[in-house]
């Protein structure tokens, strides 16, 4: 067991898996990204492997499928409207040391990708109006000091205001953003973004709603969201649908599968399963679905398991962000293990997804306030084939 003090983990941007089963995160308070070891204890190396300084508060996090160079956007932070629009390159592995350079982007909340090749690409996913845009890395890294502004090298329109969710599959080098509208779709071709047709959420006889949530499941090359439906009002969010929408890469296979009212946000790919965790004034639960092991399958729920309550859960009548106690959840897609936090009451809960059976409760030293943030490695799982934080 290895313990890294006074640190601020950007929830938001999540943790990042890097090749070597690294993984990276961003301390919010002191402005750095953190590169972490986490076996490295176990055989005598530190947890923290490298920190470099990047603009905060972190809104997402990417790296290219090597590893090396990396993007962080920035985002409300605890500020009622957006304000920053600094974007944070980052070379892990430059000839003089890891090295960073800010520049000015636009100001808003924008997801990230970064598609590889010998000259990666960050790509920007902007609302208000909604757009993609896409630097050079080595032109963000080649940037005169004092965070100057760069115009993009492309612009890619998208919808405006409800983008909300990034995926990139690193095999395609296409990348996704989720919106109201759609998944939409780009392809790298040489040093030019080629938009295609967005993938609708619409599928199974279901229709409504949109993803809240989008990202790539490395074992079955799939994609994943929640798309949420219901009435718009906050304080009626037990009343939302809740179905998780897949996609199959290589197929192009696509379903919606119901689970069930509330609020459900991210979720979790293990080596056989795709957890859920579904937040409701009835009773919090652990949905697990069972994910195509073939051609041709589809998912489908393979269990329900009951989540003790929370003691600052949401209400009816108020917002299930604002104040309350939530849950995170995490799983490693090299394993059958799903943990799922206890908001307030520094709780997690391990479970076997294989055998849907808790397994074990472990007690932290600290609360988990807001549900926390959970990453949950395997040696060698590959999770990295995923290079957009989660």
């Amino acid at each position: 067991m290895a313990v890294l003090a006074g640190r601020h983990l950007a929830e938001h941007a999540g943790f990042l898996a890097l090749p070597g089963g690294l993984a990276a995160c961003v301390d919010d308070r002191a402005g750095e990204l953190l590169v972490l070891d986490p076996y490295g204890p176990d055989t005598g190396r530190p947890l923290l492997r490298a920190s470099v300084p990047v603009a905060v508060p972190a809104e997402h996090l990417a790296a290219a499928p090597g590893g090396r160079h990396l993007a962080v956007t920035t985002g409300l932070g605890r500020n009622e409207a957006a304000w920053s629009d600094l974007l944070t390159a980052v070379d892990l592995a430059a000839p003089e040391g890891a090295r960073t350079v800010r520049v000015r982007t636009r100001v808003g909340e924008p997801g990230v990708t970064v598609l590889g090749g010998e000259r990666p690409l960050v790509v920007l996913r902007h609302r208000e109006p909604g757009e993609l845009a896409a630097y050079h890395h080595d032109m963000l890294l080649a940037a005169a000091p004092a965070c100057p502004p760069l115009p993009p090298h492309q612009r890619l329109p998208l919808p405006d205001a409800d983008g909300h969710g990034d995926a990139h599959d690193p095999v395609t080098e296409r990348l996704f953003a989720a919106a109201g509208s759609g998944v939409h779709r780009a392809r790298r071709e040489d040093d030019t973004l080629v938009a295609e047709a967005p993938l609708p959420w619409a599928a199974d006889g279901r229709s409504g709603g949109r993803g809240y949530y989008l990202r790539l499941d490395p074992v079955r090359r799939m994609l994943w969201s929640c798309v949420r439906g219901g009435p718009g009002d906050p304080g009626r969010w037990p009343e939302w649908s809740n179905d998780a929408w897949w996609h199959q890469l290589d197929s192009g296979l696509t379903g919606r599968v119901p689970l069930g009212p509330g609020l459900v946000f991210r979720l979790a790919v293990a080596v056989r399963h795709v957890a859920f965790a579904r937040v409701h004034p009835d009773g919090d639960e652990l949905v697990l679905l069972a994910a195509p092991t073939g051609r041709g399958e589809r998912p489908y729920v393979a269990a329900r398991l009951p989540l003790p309550a929370m003691a600052g859960a949401p209400r009816p009548g108020g917002t299930p962000w604002d104040g309350v106690q939530r849950r995170a959840v995490a799983a490693s897609p090299g394993g059958p293990l799903v943990a799922v936090s206890r908001g307030g009451h520094g709780e997690v809960h391990l479970v076997d997804a294989d055998h849907a059976e808790e397994v074990a409760t472990l007690t932290l030293p600290t609360p988990m306030d807001d549900g926390g943030h959970l990453a949950l490695v395997t040696p060698g799982d590959g999770a990295e084939a995923d290079p957009v934080g989660r």
